[in-house]
């Protein structure tokens, strides 16, 4: 890895790596941290351009940041972990399961889409006209440039077929909220599309691990602690 990803780390046993959203950074899971490292060793991970972690000069992409993913935990000489990811870290793990399966004990992605047709238009149309304004100005460094980037992340990815994740076996969650940005049939198409799934709605909209972050915590641990396949 040519850059170094910026983390928090708490707690001893077993990895669970989590993976913020689009603009977020290790501050989004306080609740989870503080609730997981009773169990787990924990480890929050600014993703590239994001928090403290440096832009650097790879691809600004969803695949690019598995890949940094896949070189953070051989750097920490984490052969396997649980992953969880938000939003677009939740794009982030299924891209990475899709081609490091064998570094993941169980995943759980919470708000993930698989492209832009997932996302409600409500909230994804303000997202592609910003984009392409933005986008005008692309040549510019500084903030616009780094909005532009994060918004492009949200129009150009991740584009990943469901028919892809046929070949993910490892135990999935996946999660989303009842007034969620993503469609109720997208995230039912992602969970049925990982044949070792479980599927779970919690009333409320996008943000779970944050505003709803009891129930949950309670459903993903519960999830990590269950012994059989689903």
């Amino acid at each position: 890895m040519n850059i170094k990803l910026n983390y928090e780390e708490k707690g001893k046993g077993f990895p669970l790596i989590l993976l913020h959203g689009n603009g977020e950074n290790t501050n989004y899971f306080k609740n989870q941290i503080n609730f997981f490292s009773d169990q787990y060793r924990v480890i929050a991970i600014d993703t590239r351009g994001h928090g403290k972690s440096p832009r650097g000069k790879e691809p600004f992409t969803i695949r690019q940041f598995a890949e940094d993913l896949h070189d953070f935990m051989d750097d920490k000489g984490i052969r396997k972990a649980h992953l969880l990811g938000f939003s677009d870290g939740g794009n982030i793990v299924l891209a990475f399961a899709l081609k490091y399966q064998e570094r993941i004990e169980k995943l759980i992605v919470s708000g993930a889409n698989l492209n832009t047709d997932g996302v409600k238009s409500s909230f994804q149309l303000p997202v592609t006209v910003t984009y392409r304004i933005l986008s005008l100005f692309s040549g510019k460094e500084g903030s616009i440039k780094k909005k532009q980037e994060l918004l492009g992340l949200m129009v150009n990815e991740p584009n990943i077929e469901p028919e892809s994740l046929h070949k993910v076996t490892v135990p999935a969650l996946v999660i989303a909220g009842t007034n969620d940005i993503i469609k109720k049939e997208h995230t039912e198409l992602i969970a049925a599309s990982l044949p070792n799934s479980k599927l779970v709605f919690i009333k409320g909209g996008h943000s779970l691990p944050k505003n709803k972050s009891e129930e949950f915590n309670k459903i993903v641990d519960q999830f990590l602690e269950e012994k059989k396949e689903y």
